[in-house]
This record gives C-alpha cells, structure tokens and sequence, in this order.
C-alpha cells in the first residue's frame, strides 16, 4: 500500500472507530456513508472520540489536528478512487456486503478489498469480485481505538500478498494480528460467542445475575470484561445475527440463540448503543440492573 489510502465504507460504530484509527495513523483517509443524516454527523463523531483521547492522555493534541487534516467524509464512492485498501463495515447482511464488493471491484481495480465481518464468509463475498484473490476479512473490535486485536481472515483464494499487505498495515496502524482461515465465526466470534451464549442461558435459567456471572469471569478466570458486558457493547442484536449465522452454517445446536437473547432484541434492548441491555447504560458507564 505504497499510497497509504484508505477507503472505510460504512459510518457506523466499528467504521468510525476504523476511520479513526486509519487517519491518527497516518493514512489518507476516507469514510463513506450512504445516510444524509448520519454522514452530517460523522466528521464530529469521530473527532469527538480523538478529543476524549487527548483528554486522556492517549494522543497528542497535534496528532488529533493532523488527522483531522487527513480525513475526508464522503457521499458519493467515485470519490473514493485511488484508494490502496478497502475495508467494508457495513451492517451483518450478506448480500448487502455482496453488492457493496460488486461495486468496489469496479472502482478500486487494484486495491485489496477488506471486510470487516465477524463471521459471513469471505469466499462469498469475494465471489462477488473479479479477483477474488485480493479479497480478505480484517475484523476490528469494539471500541477499536482501545482493542489491540484485529482479525485476519484469509478466504479460499486470497493470495500471499494479500494477506502480506494486510499483516503490514494492521502493524501500521498499531494493532497486533491473529490470522485464521474462513470459517463460519473465523477465532474469535465463534470463541466469544459460544461463552456469551452459555452466559445467557444461565441468566435465562435464573443460575446467576449478570453481573454476578461476569465477575465469575473477571475475578476468578481473569478476564478482562465477562461475556454478557461485552455483549452489551457488541450490541445484542449483532450477537444475535451471528448466533444465527453460526448455528446454520456449523449446524450446531450450541449456536442456537437463547430465547432471552431473542426477546431482548425485539423489545429494543440491543445494550449500550440502545441505552439498556443486560446492564442499564450512563454514557460509557455500566449500571447493574
């Protein structure tokens, strides 16, 4: 990536935490967002995460203003020609990401074109592309500016140079790589999830309080968040999207999503972005419910 061009596609939670992170680093980049309202306020929403992280300490008020400087929201993805890599946040619905490929592959000849999923298949969607071997997964996690993890999923036909290309600018932007096939749930989400999962049940079958479970984990296991906060930062909904995903494509029972899980979506109860999961949420503080 000699250009050191980013294109993130998707405004969201993990694509502004992306873009972020992209531009602090030192890469030209641009995020684009197919909603008037939210591309309005995504300058801000990303500039407000660097202002939080001067006020801590964690950068530089001069590098907060230098990446503003590299920064650039755009509403029309012809804008984005010359990118060196794509990467696509956009929300769990394959054939969503599909046409999204099918358009960056027209676009950006050379670029390597990334997903961000946590669990749809790569292959798929580089079957989407003319050149499936410059397709790959790098899978971010949530807040991504304080996750020092970062997912590389290599698909049945990304080739060695891909994955060198995307290895090199994970290094880049100070993030460390694991590196995992294409696999429904890849490491991680099929780890994290099958603990989330057996959290829910137990909270479902009146074994422990939320809280009392993940401090199991934290306290007696050393884990830095149990399984049910993180959830709540994830979102339940996504949680539950790849729960689905799973349970079809290993044909697993212990994929199946909970009832509890279910019904918490669908009352609206998707946990920190939604103001109330299995915690009540004041900003970024959880409160025991």
């Amino acid at each position: 990536m000699s250009n050191r061009t980013v294109l993130v596609i998707g405004g969201g939670t993990m694509g502004r935490g992306i873009a972020g992170v992209c531009a602090l680093a030192g890469f030209e980049t641009a995020v684009f967002e197919a909603d008037a309202q939210a591309r309005s306020r995504l300058r801000e929403a990303i500039q407000g995460g660097w202002r939080k992280a001067v006020e801590r300490g964690k950068v530089s008020p001069e590098a907060a203003e230098e990446a503003g400087g590299r920064l650039r929201v755009i509403e029309d993805l012809e804008e984005s020609r010359g990118a060196d890599l794509a990467i696509e946040a956009i929300p769990e619905i394959l054939e969503a990401k599909k046409e999204t490929f099918l358009v960056l592959d027209r676009l950006l000849p050379d670029a390597v074109l990334a997903s961000n999923t946590s669990s749809l298949s790569i292959g798929e969607l580089a079957g989407a592309t003319s050149r499936p071997q410059r397709v790959i997964g790098i899978h971010f996690f949530n807040p991504v500016a304080v996750m020092p993890l970062v997912e590389i999923v290599r698909g049945p036909a990304t080739s060695r140079e891909t994955v060198e290309a995307a290895a090199e600018f994970v290094a880049a932007i100070g993030k460390q790589a694991i590196h995992v096939t294409d696999s429904p749930g890849f490491a991680t989400s099929r780890l994290g999830l099958a603990l989330g999962l057996e959290a829910m049940r137990m909270v479902e079958e009146g074994v422990a309080s939320a809280a009392d479970i993940d401090r199991a984990m934290e306290l007696g296991y050393g884990h830095r968040m149990g399984p049910l906060k993180t959830t709540d930062l994830v979102g339940l909904d996504v949680r539950l999207s790849i729960a689905e995903a799973l349970s079809s494509g290993l044909n697993e029972e212990r994929f199946r999503p909970p009832d509890l899980l279910r019904r918490m979506v669908a009352e609206g109860r998707n946990g920190k972005k939604s103001g109330e999961g299995f915690y009540r949420w004041d900003g970024d503080k959880p409160v025991e419910k």
